[in-house]
Parts: C-alpha cells; structure tokens; sequence
C-alpha cells in the first residue's frame, strides 16, 4: 500500500506561530503537570558537556505527545466532537488523542499497525480508544485512517500536519527554555517531525541562537532524507524498533517547518538506539522507549561537536515493554 495520499497532501496548511503556542500552554497547563528539565551529573561527565534531561516519559501517557492532543481536541467545533475522530499512530500519538478525546467526551478510532506495541494498544483501550489493525507500518494504518474518515464522517487527525497539535507539542519547549533560556542545542527526536518543527518555533522566538537537530534511526530515515535533499522522499520499510520513529512518508507541514529552521539533522542506528535506552537507565533511573532514547543516541554521537555546550537532551516516552527492556538489558 502507497505510504502517501495525495488528497490529504493537497490542503493548504497554516504554520503555528508562536502565539498559538503561548496560548496552548493555558490549555494544557490545565490538565497536565510540568515535567523536569535537569542537569544530568552522570551524562555530564560522560559526555563532556552540560547535559540536560527533559523527562516526557513522566507525563500521564508516557510520552509528549499527549500535549498536542489535548491542544487539538479543545479546539474542534461542536460538531467535529460529536462526529468523532480518526487517527493512525504506533502508539504515542494514540494514547494522546484517545486521552484527549475521554476528557472532552469525544470518540476517538485509532489505527495501528499489526503487532503494535501491546503496552500502548492496552493504555489506548483503557482510555476508551477503539483501536484497529491495518497494514505491516505506520503509513498503512494512515492511509486506512484517512480513508475510514471519507467512508464514517469522522474528523481525521493527522498526526503531524496539525497546527495545533504542534502548538501543544511546543508547549514542551517553551517549558524548557524557561528552565534553562540559555541552552544553545536542543537534540530532537523525528518520527513525523511534530516534536523538531515545534522546537524549531519556540527557540527561534526565545533564543534564536539555540540550535534545534533532528534525530531519525537509519532504518526509517524519510524526513532525514527529505530535508537533506530538500525534496520529498519516501521509503520502502522503516523496520527500526523505535515504532516512534518508524514512518515511511514525511509530513509536509513539519518537514516545510524543519527545511527553514532546523540546524542539523543526524541518524543513529539500532545499536545506539539500544545503547541509549540502556545509558538512560543507567544515568538517570528512567525508562525510556527507543525513540524516548533517540536524543541520547545522538549525544553520544555528536559529543565531540558539543563538548563544552549546554544541552537539552528530551527524552520524549518512556512506554517500553516487559519484553522489550527483557531483551535489551539481555543483549547488554
């Protein structure tokens, strides 16, 4: 199945501003906690630089995402909530929309892939989520998405090519900087690029010296390769084990975001991505996802660059499974 679709590709698409992220974080400060933005002593000393830890695995869904669909739902007309919503997701991008939709009384049908992550399928229905299989990937189960929003009448949300969702999401960072305003490089997991474009748009406000770099696995490196190439590309598989991480397709309204903002963009591979999860329960007690672990990998690869630099490290879900940490610390 084709991971692009050319009728949802066609809409016209307005950039997030600033603005609608100072006034998604009156939303979301109402129904979520500020997480820690720390100084790391351990990654510190093993880096060479000031490393500092945004723990998003600490939010009520595991993960960050959860700030954009909160945003999002909030704001749909009456007649958007009682039409429902649709959406695709590995997990993530799921639990934020049916967490979303249990506060605001809204359905919510989440398209996974087949063999999703078990621990997000089970938070997704706990949420009140009505999750559906389709497709070995992520973009299978969107273009089903897509297409099941024609078939039902529901509200397609897109996981990536939504201004709000991408202010809710900055929120994350306009958090950080606060901490920390003078942090000069953010490292930025991309999966669909929602988190990278929303850093993007804080830091240049805040402080347009910081530096905002992408982190993509090599075995899904689509937006990698889109914003490298400065031209859309897409993959044939995207088997890497960050199902966070695993698209095929980019989105177009982050990768436009990304393409004019964003200082760099590097890959890192299974092993690091492993490593990573493995350093980060280490260093800090926490349990990160491979694509929570994606940023750390990066630090490790780019150290030399940043040695002496004052970083942000986000650590973005920490939704792991029993068997998945199991075969991890195994391997280590």
């Amino acid at each position: 199945m084709p991971a692009s679709n050319p009728k949802n590709e066609g809409r016209v698409l307005r950039e997030p501003t600033i603005r609608d992220v100072y006034e998604a974080k009156e939303i979301v400060s109402q129904h979520l906690l500020r997480t820690p933005f720390l100084r790391s002593s351990t990654l510190s000393q093993a880096l060479g630089f000031h490393a500092y830890v945004k723990y998003e695995n600490l939010q009520i869904t595991g993960a960050f995402k959860v700030r954009g669909g909160i945003n999002l739902l909030m704001s749909l007309s009456e007649e958007e909530k009682r039409r429902g919503v649709v959406t695709a997701s590995t997990g993530n991008h799921g639990q934020s929309i049916a967490y979303a939709a249990s506060l605001f009384g809204v359905k919510a049908v989440i398209a996974m892939p087949e063999g999703a992550n078990p621990l997000k399928v089970a938070a997704i229905r706990r949420l009140g989520g009505e999750t559906v299989f389709r497709g070995k990937d992520f973009d299978a189960a969107r273009v089903w998405a897509e297409e099941e929003a024609q078939r039902s009448g529901y509200r397609y949300v897109h996981s990536g090519n939504e201004p709000r969702l991408i202010a809710g999401v900055g929120t994350l960072y306009l958090e950080l900087m606060e901490d920390e305003a003078d942090i000069d490089t953010i490292l930025v997991p991309v999966g669909g690029g929602s988190g990278a474009s929303a850093a993007c748009i804080v830091a240049q406000h805040v402080n347009p010296e910081t530096r905002v770099i992408g982190v993509q696995a090599e075995k899904a490196p689509s937006v990698y390769l889109s914003w490298k190439s400065g031209k859309r590309v897409e993959t044939d598989s995207a088997d890497t084990f960050a199902e966070g991480l695993a698209t095929r397709a980019p989105f177009r309204l982050p990768l436009q975001i990304m393409r004019r903002l964003l200082s760099d963009f590097v890959l890192v591979s299974e092993e690091e991505l492993e490593q990573a999860v493995i350093t980060l329960f280490e260093a800090t007690h926490q349990v990160a996802e491979g694509a929570g672990a994606a940023a750390t990998a990066a630090a490790f690869k780019l150290r030399g660059r940043l040695k002496g630099r004052k970083v942000g490290i986000i650590l973005s879900g920490g939704n792991l499974t029993l068997d998945q940490l199991r075969a991890l610390l195994s391997r280590a």
